[in-house]
């Protein structure tokens, strides 16, 4: 009876299917024993976010892999995949099936046999032999919303799980770590290049020695980098990932496992983990309105940092697009694009001579000027070798020697050199390498920007004129380089921009218009005001190449910047948020919630503390207000307009006073004319703090009139502990209190009238991380003559 009731359900599925095959096959997110999915057939998740098939990266004769990508996000963006060592010529002679034994197995179809390639049991099987097993319990693969690949039986238990087994990409849900009783561990092994998903050099995984950390390695044997000790929210080497709250980074370690993983506050997000090819640990988010990846961070911050990156006898330098480069008379040892895995190959031999005779070589050598020397463990220090001709000889005689260097003594490398980093013009750290290269390679060597032969006396006038033929094209080019900065052309930004037609905003320095480089990078692009008191042009690049070497998570990338004589030009990454005054100002601001908005102000509060307190030489803003402020794709903040004052030899207390909504920013000692300090970047801040915590701006009506009412009303507030009428009304009370109650403390601490008073940037980052308790501040009664001053005016 039971059968006869199941037989109409089983007839309608039957006569279903027959009818799909006849106008197009539906997609599912289930593969069942006797199913297989092969060709261009894929399995797409219940919520069509991810799909899984046979995917060909875009190089060519590179095979088919079978992988896991985003459905909804244009292009192909791969966050597992399976047989990465093992690529099938043609996906419609392999098949991806659930075998009778409950294995998941992917099959190379041949003439008589079908040979499994990759299985998800770590067994040898012979798939001929394989028999039904007796366990009558169903099992099913089936592609999960999460990005997860699971095998399950009818009780809905994962008996495998392809979170369990990563392979370059930490999507949220998934997880590293390490299983203490058997030793297992999942890590992230990035790709060989960008388009060859073969297991490439670089892992994240929980430290082999013990420590319960994760490091990075290359080869297996090189630890490079140590994401630190996980102080509860984020890695200490790490600072980045405390900004945004928009993610739960979440850590165990325990007497059973450690394990790494993370989750979404806001579902739409999309964002990923990814062991690069380049060896560096990125979290990327998906952004619509620029339409690609956005990197929101990246350890080690340096791509420069991580061992062997460019391989043997590689040049890593920041300031270029790519990055890598060969050493002077080498050449890429590998054709596929990106791949800097095999380093650079001779281009001539050398020839060592007969024994030791070293004046019997015709090799010579190659200063490369301003680099870190090599790292590897190939070098060793020359005793005996007490002047640069010495260690020269010394070199030239040892056949196995490829550099020497002479700095507090004579150093010779041989073999491959590894982690040779170039250094921008007047770093203190910087070395000159002498590089051994063939006779033939000297010439050519010479055309090469940045490198120099004076090996041969007579190959001083060849020298010459390679020099004035690179100068000339130098001078011809669109786009150069000046330190770590681009050097653009006027006529290149005005294309990137075209013409300026599209404007983002305008602030005290000039107009800024967003382009697009030539690699499809969005940036927003600054025309300067210059008045009759511009600097030169060679005190211009001084000053932005100084500001070229700020780096921090919480301040806008100077990228580069174009210089001439009736004309200054700043590069800046684009921040497709726009700025926290937009935000503010707009319906938009509403939406973000309490989390997000604590973020905002303890990513600039950071960014400030690193231009006070960590650059070398101190950095005062002097301008910050919610103009300065953008707002990345995740919401992370970035301080923009630092240096400017100087960066234009402008007088910025004029600038200030005059500028349109600036006032309700300016310290008391502005006003007064009294010396400024870092301490009037602190009051800014703690006007803008108001305005993040409550949505209004500092001379909003609605809580009184003119500059002082607001802030008076607020502070008095937070002195009587009544920090829920400070919160902006369109968040319904749904704030963590104490984080609240930090926010207020501080905002009102920073708005004091005497500077002594005030706590400097880093007690601020203290305070709002919690690490640093202050209690209430005294209200600052400055603000009602303000106030009364303000009321005689209207």
């Amino acid at each position: 009876m039971s059968s006869w009731r199941k037989f109409p359900l089983l007839f309608f599925l039957q006569c279903m299917s027959v009818l799909c095959l006849g106008f197009s096959v539906a997609a599912t997110d289930t593969l069942s024993v006797g199913e297989s999915l092969t060709g261009n057939r894929t399995l797409v998740s219940k919520g069509r976010k991810f799909e899984l098939g046979f995917f060909s990266p875009p190089t060519d004769n590179s095979g088919y892999y079978v992988g896991i990508w985003y459905k909804q996000i244009p292009g192909r963006t791969v966050i597992w995949v399976m047989n990465r060592d093992c690529p099938v010529s043609d996906p419609s002679s392999a098949e991806l099936t659930v075998a009778p034994d409950r294995s998941l197995v992917l099959l190379l179809n041949g003439n008589r046999s079908k040979k499994p390639i990759w299985s998800s049991t770590s067994k040898k099987i012979n798939y001929t032999v394989l028999r039904t097993s007796n366990d009558e319990s169903v099992v099913v693969a089936v592609l999960l919303d999460t990005g997860n690949l699971v095998l399950r039986n009818t009780l809905e238990e994962n008996i495998w799980q392809s979170f369990e087994h990563p392979t370059d990409t930490l999507v949220p849900g998934g997880r590293v770590g390490l299983k203490k009783r058997t030793g297992a561990y999942q890590a992230l092994v990035s790709w060989r290049s960008a388009v060859d998903p073969s297991t490439g050099l670089y892992m994240d995984r929980v430290d082999p020695h013990g420590s319960g950390q994760y490091a990075f390695m290359w080869n297996g044997t090189t630890v490079y980098h140590n994401l630190g000790a996980w102080n509860g929210q984020r890695f200490t080497s790490v600072p980045e990932m405390g900004i945004s709250t928009r993610y739960k980074y979440i850590s165990v370690d325990n007497d059973e496992e450690v394990r790494f993983s993370f989750q979404v506050a806001d579902p739409p997000t999309v964002s990923r983990i990814v062991m690069s090819p380049h060896g560096q640990l990125t979290m990327f988010v998906w952004s619509d309105e620029p339409g690609q990846w956005l990197l929101h961070w990246a350890t080690p911050t340096s791509p420069c940092d991580v061992y062997s990156v460019c391989g043997p006898f590689g040049l890593c330098d920041v300031a270029s697009s790519q990055y890598c480069r060969c050493l002077p008379g080498f050449g890429a040892g590998s054709s596929s694009p990106g791949d800097w895995s095999c380093g650079c190959a001779r281009k001539t031999s050398l020839h060592c001579g007969n024994g030791d005779n070293a004046s019997s070589s015709t090799d010579g050598f190659l200063p490369v000027r301003n680099v870190k020397l090599p790292t590897n463990s190939s070098y060793f220090s020359k005793a005996g070798a007490g002047s640069p001709g010495d260690c020269e000889l010394a070199c030239l005689s040892n056949c196995s020697c490829t550099a020497y260097a002479f700095k507090d003594g004579c150093l010779v490398w041989g073999d491959g050199l590894r982690n040779v980093q170039q250094l921008p013009d007047g770093d203190a750290t910087a070395s000159t390498l002498f590089l051994r290269v063939a006779a033939a390679d000297l010439a050519v060597a010479s055309n090469h920007d940045g490198f120099y032969s004076v090996s041969s006396v007579a190959l001083l006038s060849t020298l010459c004129f390679f020099l004035v033929v690179a100068w000339r094209r130098r001078r011809a080019k669109t786009v150069g380089h000046d330190g770590s900065l681009l050097v653009f052309s006027h006529g290149t930004l005005a294309r990137c921009t075209k013409n300026y037609s599209h404007k983002l905003g305008m602030g005290s320095f000039g107009s800024v218009y967003k382009g697009m480089l030539s690699d499809h990078t969005a940036v927003a692009v600054k025309r300067l005001e210059l008045g009759s008191a511009a600097q030169g042009e060679k005190q211009f690049r001084a000053e932005v190449r100084t500001l070229g070497t700020i780096q921090h998570v919480n301040l806008v990338r100077l990228r580069g910047f174009s210089a001439t004589k009736h004309e200054r030009l700043l590069v800046y990454d684009y921040m497709p948020n726009g700025s926290l005054a937009s935000a503010l100002s707009g319906p938009s601001f509403g939406l973000l919630d309490w989390s997000t908005r604590f973020g905002i102000m303890a990513g600039v509060a950071r960014g400030l503390a690193y231009l006070h307190e960590q650059c070398q030489e101190r950095i005062l803003h002097c301008d910050v207000k919610p103009e300065n402020i953008l707002l990345d794709a995740a919401f992370c903040p970035k301080v923009a307009d630092f240096g400017m004052a100087k960066l234009i030899g402008r007088d910025f207390s004029r600038v200030l006073t005059t500028a349109r909504g600036t006032v309700g920013y300016l310290a008391p000692e502005w006003i007064l004319g009294l010396p400024v300090t870092a301490k009037a970047d602190v009051y800014s801040y703690g006007m803008t703090l108001l305005e993040l915590i409550s949505g209004r701006r500092n001379r909003d009506a609605g809580a009184g009139r003119g500059v002082g009412h607001f802030p008076l009303w607020a502070a008095t507030k937070a002195a009587e502990g009544r920090f829920l009428a400070l919160l902006d009304e369109r968040l319904a009370g749904r704030a963590d209190m104490e984080e609240l109650g930090r926010a207020c403390n501080a905002a009102c601490w920073c708005i004091q009238e005497s500077e002594a008073v005030r706590p400097a940037m880093g007690q601020v980052v203290q305070v709002l991380e919690g690490s640093l308790t202050v209690g209430a501040a005294p209200v600052p009664r400055y603000l009602e003559l303000f106030c009364a001053e303000d009321s005689r005016m209207l």
